[in-house]
């Protein structure tokens, strides 16, 4: 009877403490939660790690911020209540780094993780010659950055070279050449022969000092001099005034990867994922897309296709995964490039073609049940996160 008398007595007083939440405390949960919802509600391409801690009688905001905006809003929110706390939220990048919150990429592939530590996932991958912002200083020499297309992620001091505003602005400012092919080298000197300086691969950006010969003298960011063939490169300014995206450029550049090995998070002509297959073949065409296929998917204007994919324009992108049912969202998992006749090239296991056309030999059953929609990017640049290489901030 004693011990009846005694979980009953534990259970009322949890229930009457459970009974008695702070209104305060919930008032502020609910304006941090609908602030992150509003300004950050990717946490790939935006950081706002916010939270609320009691301490006696005071109430304390803590955490971090990438977005100067969503930290303002916070507060204009919070003071409007009339709230009482004490605001310890920093707006990064951080205070820590002084003026070095800039950088580019110095490997011809560099991996950015999930986490400060190289045994992380892999989450994307940026090219020499790629600008970033760093953001601030993890453990173990990993920093977080934000890329062009906004993702962010962590890199390890090997993969970039910091640097300030001014230096940052010169390097973007300064004549490049762009690498033309899959695979290839940089070298000591302007002989094929001679010492590997670094390898390259497609897309690469390099400072270019002169020419000589056959070769072009271009500078890394990190101050190392090399020599490119001007048969596997161009200069960047000839290449990107000559481009004209359509859907036959599109598939030329795609093609190109035929067989590249899938690569979680892969980005390049090494190894690539899905979505950075169609971020690469879209990148060689002066376009910026989004990083992964659930950002894709929300750029670009909607084809239509009700019954086959006789809509469909080559270089259109489609992507597959599982449609909403019930309380259970639509998730969007793969993507492809549209060819035509029901053919799309796509990055699974490698970079092949599979066919919405049971007549084909490749005729994938599983891609044609999986399919969701397609959509249409080259009449839609400057929309939705869609830019021109040169149109995007952090190349400007």
């Amino acid at each position: 009877m004693k011990f009846l008398i005694v979980i009953f007595l534990i259970f009322f007083s949890l229930s009457k403490n459970m009974a008695q939440v702070d209104p305060q405390i919930e008032k502020i949960k609910s304006i941090i939660i609908e602030v992150k919802n509003l300004y950050a509600p990717d946490k790939r391409t935006a950081l706002f790690d916010v939270q609320l801690e009691k301490i006696g009688k005071k109430f304390y905001i803590k955490g971090e911020t990438n977005l100067k905006e969503a930290k303002d809003y916070l507060i204009q929110k919070l003071d409007g209540e009339g709230l009482i706390y004490e605001d310890s939220v920093e707006v990064l990048p951080s205070t820590l780094l002084g003026d070095k919150i800039y950088g580019i990429i110095n490997l011809s592939v560099a991996n950015l993780r999930s986490n400060p530590e190289n045994a992380a996932e892999l989450s994307t991958q940026a090219l020499l010659g790629t600008p970033i912002k760093v953001i601030k200083k993890g453990k173990g020499g990993f920093y977080l950055v934000q890329t062009p297309d906004k993702y962010i992620s962590w890199l390890d001091d090997d993969g970039f070279q910091i640097m300030n505003e001014s230096t940052w602005t010169d390097w973007k400012k300064s004549e490049k050449i762009i690498y033309t092919k899959e695979f290839g080298w940089a070298y000591e000197s302007p002989d094929n022969n001679s010492q590997h300086i670094s390898d390259l691969v497609v897309g690469n950006l390099l400072k270019l000092l002169n020419e000589e010969s056959e070769f072009y003298k271009v500078e890394f960011p990190d101050g190392r001099i090399a020599f490119v063939s001007k048969s596997e490169s161009e200069k960047f300014i000839d290449w990107y005034n000559r481009l004209n995206p359509d859907g036959e450029s599109i598939l030329k550049t795609a093609f190109k990867f035929m067989g590249v090995p899938y690569l979680w998070g892969g980005t390049s002509s090494k190894g690539m994922d899905c979505s950075g297959f169609t971020k690469t073949v879209y990148f060689l065409n002066g376009i910026v897309l989004q990083r992964d296929a659930s950002q894709q998917v929300n750029t670009g204007k909607l084809v239509e296709a009700i019954d086959s994919w006789e809509s469909f324009q080559p270089g259109d992108l489609l992507f597959f995964g599982t449609k909403a049912e019930g309380n259970k969202k639509e998730r969007i998992t793969h993507v492809a490039i549209y060819i035509g006749d029901g053919d799309f090239i796509h990055a699974a296991g490698r970079v092949r073609v599979n066919s919405f056309n049971k007549s084909k030999t490749y005729y994938s059953e599983d891609r044609k049940k999986s399919f969701i929609r397609a959509k249409r990017i080259l009449n839609s640049i400057g929309q939705n996160g869609i830019e021109q290489i040169l149109d995007n901030q952090f190349y400007k």
